[in-house]
């Protein structure tokens, strides 16, 4: 598979697409063009994945379970391929994760199924039950990838440490359809004492321009 590093140094960033969307998507979008300074400063290294959502999650040919078996090959390869060779390139030990829209699942997904891994997650514009994808439909591989629901229930003392431990950013537009699902992961997210921003933005605010602004007022986590 392909991707996109951007930067020399830094924290290392990885990014996902829209969905079905393509690795040089925030390139044409302009996402890298707003964050030229940190980038060209080093305080940020972008590594922008492919996505193979078309064979997943968005494949309605297949069944839903067939869906969630391809889904987990594709975390496999950003675990073992993609984040090895990020940290052999730039050893900096501190990652984001990050996406807007379908991405933005994918980043909130990674993150907190692997909150060891990650130091900070960035959420834009994202809708998290991953059920609005399989019409209802769900496994055991379904629900511990959709976290509004596998977090509800999780117990687990160092799970929960390593999840407080994370900073957690996500960010909606007031007018967006899947705010009401934000704001739901918000709850349970406070409900398990688990910090996080959930900033609304006015109106729609679910495109382009919308994220340039986002991303560079929340990828450093001041606010």
């Amino acid at each position: 598979m392909e991707l996109l590093q951007f930067g020399h140094a830094g924290a290392r960033a990885l990014v996902f697409p829209t969905s079905m969307g393509r690795f040089y998507e925030w390139e044409d979008r302009g996402m890298i063009d707003a964050l030229a300074e940190p980038l060209e400063r080093g305080w940020l290294q972008l590594w922008c994945v492919d996505s193979i959502d078309d064979e997943s999650w968005y494949s309605r040919r297949r069944h839903p379970a067939d869906r969630v078996r391809r889904h987990l090959d594709y975390e496999a390869y950003v675990l073992h391929e993609v984040l090895p060779l990020s940290a052999h390139r730039n050893p900096n030990p501190f990652l984001i994760t990050t996406g807007t829209s379908f991405g933005a699942y994918h980043a909130v997904n990674l993150a907190f199924r692997h909150p060891t891994l990650v130091g900070r997650v960035l959420g834009m514009s994202g809708m998290y039950d991953i059920k609005e994808q399989t019409g209802g439909w769900s496994n055991e591989a379904i629900y511990f990838n959709c976290p509004t629901d596998f977090l509800q229930n999780e117990h687990d003392p160092a799970r929960l440490a390593a999840l407080r431990g994370i900073d957690i950013i996500i960010a909606i537009g007031r007018d967006d359809p899947m705010r009401a699902n934000n704001e739901w992961l918000s709850s349970v997210l406070s409900s398990k004492g688990i910090w996080h921003a959930l900033r609304i933005w006015d109106g729609w605010a679910h495109d382009w321009p919308y994220w340039h602004h986002m991303v560079v007022k929340y990828i450093s986590g001041h606010d």
